[in-house]
């Protein structure tokens, strides 16, 4: 089976965790304005209602869930007595995408990949991967690395920090100041082989304060988004790793640019004062293009980068 390694661009500023054993929160799933929903079949759910669970999503995928976001199911460890049923039941779904916890090696992936290969299920069911152990961590660029190579379908990761903060023993404090080299790590390793990255859960959902903080630092971090444990942290997580319209505003200046005649042949041009490279302007057209796709407006009359304006 071929694979295309150029994931389609898409926000990935929401990703909101719903227990599978819970059906009122299944049915509410498609008045949610998040970009993804996490099925979970693993943490949430009690081992005596694991089968049940599992019953659940299948009636949930019984009509294609509506709207444009991500379906990803989140399965129990393979070796545990869950895992086989659990991936069997993605085979039979064919959701967006499966998500795999606590992934320490690429041949934990690799598993998940020869299971969909030779069940038949197209590559557009792709594979996420939690890191969330220490063994993890160490070995993210190996498993990043495994998607040019062995693991085509690895499309993302997600960090679960609530385990990797009991493994290592730091706790949990406000600025998360001890786990950035870990954090800063998986988004380095993700970037390097093209996987979108989404930073860990903020437990306290009634600490709305304390969450914003930590998206902004999440988005600063370089992430793609946030696992969420609540609906009401959707709209902050929407607001704090979407597009700045400022950011969209000079990119839309810097396209408007490169797009003149005498700027065909150009790799370095001054946009008001400012050097501005033609590697610039790939990234100015994806900022612009995601802006697009979640139906938010520039504002190129507050950039200093807008044509005619200059800059004091």
């Amino acid at each position: 089976m071929s694979h295309s390694l150029a994931p389609a661009l898409r926000p990935h500023r929401s990703f909101l965790s719903v227990p599978a054993i819970n059906q009122r929160a299944l049915s509410k799933i498609s008045s949610l304005a998040c970009d993804g929903v996490i099925l979970d079949l693993e943490d949430s759910v009690s081992f005596e209602k694991k089968h049940e669970a599992r019953a659940n999503l299948s009636g949930h995928f019984a009509e294609p869930p509506a709207g444009d976001r991500l379906s990803i199911i989140r399965i129990n460890p393979l070796l545990s007595k869950f895992g086989a049923d659990d991936l069997a039941l993605v085979v039979s779904i064919r959701p967006d995408a499966i998500l795999l916890p606590k992934v320490e090696s690429a041949e934990d992936l690799q598993t998940v990949e020869r299971v969909l290969d030779e069940a038949g299920v197209p590559d557009t069911t792709k594979i996420w991967a939690m890191i969330e152990t220490a063994k993890g961590v160490l070995n993210v660029g190996t498993i990043a690395g495994s998607r040019e190579t062995l693991v085509p379908r690895l499309q993302g990761f997600v960090v679960g920090l609530n385990d990797l903060r009991k493994e290592t023993r730091i706790p949990a404090r406000k600025g998360r100041s001890f786990l950035i080299p870990f954090l800063m790590q998986v988004v380095l390793a993700a970037r390097a082989h093209g996987l979108c990255v989404i930073d860990s859960v903020f437990n306290d959902f009634r600490d709305a304060e304390g969450f914003e903080d930590e998206c902004i630092q999440g988005r600063d971090m370089g992430f793609d988004g946030k696992m969420l444990i609540h609906p009401a942290q959707i709209d902050p997580a929407n607001h704090h790793f979407g597009p700045d319209p400022e950011a969209v505003a000079e990119a839309e200046a810097i396209i408007a640019a490169f797009s003149t005649q005498e700027a065909q042949t150009l790799n370095v041009i001054n946009l008001n004062g400012r050097m501005i490279e033609r590697l610039h302007l790939v990234e100015a057209e994806r900022l612009v293009q995601l802006a697009r796709l979640i139906g938010q407006s520039s504002r190129i009359d507050q950039s200093p980068f807008d044509q005619g304006k200059t800059e004091t």
